[in-house]
């Protein structure tokens, strides 16, 4: 079978640009209704896309009341989503930072169970100072610890995962013997920052274990995803940008005996469509139209760790002076590299970084017909940019809809795209080797 592309859904509220709730095309839910969620999803179900992907805030918002704000947490959203879609994957956001790795070991094996073997982990690192606040932390933790803290999370979580093998439940009424306790037992992990006695109190799920995912672009999130991860989310706003990466979390993977297919490059992509390019590019022009000079410069603070561009003017061309040395940012530093790159690359002044970041936040933005957003895909794809796509659409619904309904189906007769799922977990979604079988799985914890 030929090279599949792969889509996945990036669902936020009413999309992802700054201005997308205020925006008529938008979603008129409230942001805590269900049914604003199920609705996107089973439309990105009904396409055939490989997962749902839910990030996560771990701070409230902030206190200009200008933006969209209030985040359901993930977990349990994706396990009221698991009733309400059938095949397509479940990924959802968990900090390393802030959580404890059995309380996340059995919520994720909660959710693979409850989906029938869709469920995906976001690894993350949290940075936000205020997200440390919240939980009792005097200090943020630094950014190369954050991931020395993660490669240890993660060893315990698939300690644990492998502590409870599915075929350990026995439930033999006729001999009146649920469990083979031989078989269940405890990890025992002492690391430097966790310990846990295990066993986890849930048996091995239908994938084995939920798939792992990562979107580090630093040096080691690169590493950390080239050792764990077997999907990548990636943001990168060209495309020699986004083959550097692939090359590099290619390469990076076989430098520690992984394969290159075992992992899926997914950069981020939000494509306002139109039947004409000008069409299209009113839809940048009335959302950017609606955003709020404050939320921009509040957010694009907290990407540079608190520092205040206020006092720059918002039309001049900025210099690299005008912002702080991304090198010594403890927060997202690649990001925020690309930030200042893509403003002195093109000569933007603040006012055109802030609307540059309001729709798409660092990732690509683009607008044009379907057939010209087919053609920009399939092109990253062909290039070696990417394995497949983390669709940002702009509005909710109204943008996601014209991606599914227009652009996929050009995407399938050109035979990049399945017609049809091939399996039921997002491992088969992926096309991502067993981690094990299910039923022995955890037999050599």
């Amino acid at each position: 079978m030929s090279r599949q592309l792969h889509l996945n859904l990036f669902l936020m509220s009413r999309g992802h640009h700054e201005g997308a709730w205020r925006h008529p095309a938008s979603n008129h839910k409230p942001l805590t209704d269900i049914d604003l969620y199920v609705e996107a999803a089973q439309i990105a179900e009904a396409a055939k896309f490989d997962a749902v992907f839910l990030a996560d805030t771990l701070v409230a918002p902030n206190s200009s009341g200008l933006a969209a704000s209030g985040s359901l947490e993930p977990i349990v959203l994706l396990s009221l989503l698991s009733a309400k879609t059938q095949k397509i994957g479940l990924i959802g956001t968990a900090s390393t930072t802030y959580s404890l790795p059995y309380t996340l070991a059995r919520q994720f094996a909660t959710l693979d169970h409850l989906s029938g073997g869709r469920a995906g982990w976001n690894i993350v690192t949290s940075w936000a100072a205020e997200a440390g606040a919240n939980y009792g932390l005097q200090q943020n933790i630094e950014h190369g610890d954050r991931y020395k803290l993660a490669e240890e999370f993660v060893e315990a979580v698939d300690a644990l995962w492998r502590s409870f093998p599915a075929d350990a439940v026995l439930d033999d009424r006729e001999g009146g013997q649920y469990l083979d306790t031989d078989r269940v037992r405890p990890v025992n992990f002492e690391g430097q920052h966790y310990r846990t006695k295990g066993p986890l109190n849930v048996p091995g799920s239908p994938q084995g274990r939920p798939v792992y995912i990562q979107a580090g672009q630093s040096d080691a999130g690169r590493s950390f995803a080239a050792r764990r991860a077997e999907a990548i989310f990636t943001a990168h706003m060209t495309k020699e940008s986004a083959q550097t990466f692939y090359s590099d979390i290619k390469n990076r993977s076989v430098a520690y005996g992984r394969r290159p297919e075992d992992i899926v490059v997914l950069p981020g992509i939000s494509a306002a469509i139109g039947s004409t390019k000008r069409e299209a590019e009113l839809v940048w022009e009335e959302l950017d139209a609606l955003t709020s000079t404050d939320v921009g410069l509040a957010r694009l603070s907290a990407r540079f760790g608190g520092h205040d561009f206020t006092g720059l003017p918002l039309d001049r061309p900025l210099t690299r002076d005008d912002f702080p040395d991304p090198n010594q940012v403890e927060a997202s530093k690649s990001r925020v590299i690309g930030y200042v790159d893509m403003t002195l690359r093109e000569g933007l002044s603040l006012r055109q970084l802030l609307r540059k970041l309001a729709g798409a936040r660092g990732h690509f933005a683009v607008a044009g017909t379907p057939e010209e957003i087919a053609d920009i895909v399939e092109d990253w794809f062909a290039s070696g940019a990417a394995d497949g796509f983390n669709i940002m659409p702009p509005i909710i619904n109204s943008q996601l809809e014209l991606f599914a309904q227009e652009v996929v189906p050009i995407l399938q007769k050109r035979g990049l795209f399945r017609n049809e799922y091939q399996g039921t977990t997002l491992r088969d979604h992926f096309g991502l080797s067993p981690v094990a079988d299910a039923k022995t799985f955890a037999q050599s914890a």
